[in-house]
């Protein structure tokens, strides 16, 4: 398995809570960040936006939009990253994407993408 797999996606009502997973792969003699991306509506691929990550040496990121309100967290034994979103706005509709990077000695960084799993916030 290459890239990660995200599940958790969903319709909810705003202040409503979901919770993403992501399993990833690990490789041999490498080290791995996980963060979440997502892409609202209206924009491009490549115009996604970081929401969350944790490094590998476990230390956790948020952008300021989410600060407060998602939690970033993983099981290590399951390779599973996971995003708990709390209060969630209509704002943070988006096709959530899971990203992989992997760090392997003096090799180039590796980076995968999940599919995606969509989160719709109704007002």
């Amino acid at each position: 398995q290459e890239r990660p797999v995200e599940s958790g996606g969903g319709s909810v009502q705003a202040g409503g809570s979901l919770r993403l997973s992501c399993v990833a792969s690990e490789r041999t003699h490498c080290t791995r960040d996980m963060n979440w991306y997502r892409q609202p509506p209206g924009k491009e691929r490549n115009e996604r936006e970081f929401v969350s990550g944790i490094d590998s040496d476990g230390a956790t990121r948020y952008a300021d939009s989410v600060k407060g309100r998602f939690t970033v967290s993983q099981d290590i034994n399951k390779n599973t990253l996971y995003l708990q979103m709390d209060g969630l706005k209509v704002d943070d509709t988006a096709i959530y994407y899971c990203q992989a990077v992997y760090a392997c000695g003096h090799s180039d960084l590796a980076t995968f993408y999940g599919q995606g799993t969509q989160v719709t916030v109704s007002s």
